[in-house]
């Protein structure tokens, strides 16, 4: 049998509480950046990793206001959303030099919206040649980073490129 070795998943099972309403409501409000995984802050949106990503680096930009349609976002917050994947291009490059970068929003449940009520973007950094077998055939994806490590990096290169 093989086993896949993942220790920071161990923090995720010892606290696999279903969260209480909405997530991109609560992580701003809870005062603890570093514990949501909030690597950017700005007067509309937020920018944080996700907590289940398909690659390390995976960031979502969120707007603190709860809507669930890009058309129900106000033009300014739209415009800072953006503004910030702009600059979230910038660290995810310098964070993780990717030959690639996937950007998009999954609008409703039945277009793959995880959380249908709060809109959200993500972004991912890409690698030439990252898609294996792993994904395909076992379902299983491989990150080679903890998230405490991948926020550390954007942190620091949001910072940078500010």
């Amino acid at each position: 049998m093989d086993r896949l070795w993942s220790p920071w998943r161990s923090q995720y099972v010892a606290n696999s509480e279903a969260p209480k309403g909405c997530i991109f409501c609560a992580k701003p409000s809870a005062g603890d950046d570093a514990a949501n995984l909030i690597v950017c802050r700005a007067e509309f949106n937020y920018v944080l990793l996700n907590l289940f990503p398909y690659t390390s680096g995976h960031l979502m930009i969120a707007p603190y206001l709860h809507v669930a349609s890009l058309a129900a976002l106000p033009a300014e917050h739209a415009s800072e959303m953006m503004s910030l994947a702009q600059r979230a291009e910038q660290a995810m490059l310098r964070a993780y030099k990717p030959d690639g970068i996937n950007l998009g929003m999954n609008l409703g449940h039945s277009a793959g919206a995880g959380v249908a009520g709060h809109i959200h973007m993500h972004m991912l950094p890409r690698w030439v040649g990252d898609a294996n077998f792993m994904t395909t055939v076992a379902e299983t994806r491989v990150l080679p980073e903890d998230l405490t490590e991948s926020w550390r990096k954007l942190k620091e290169a949001f910072a940078q490129v500010g």
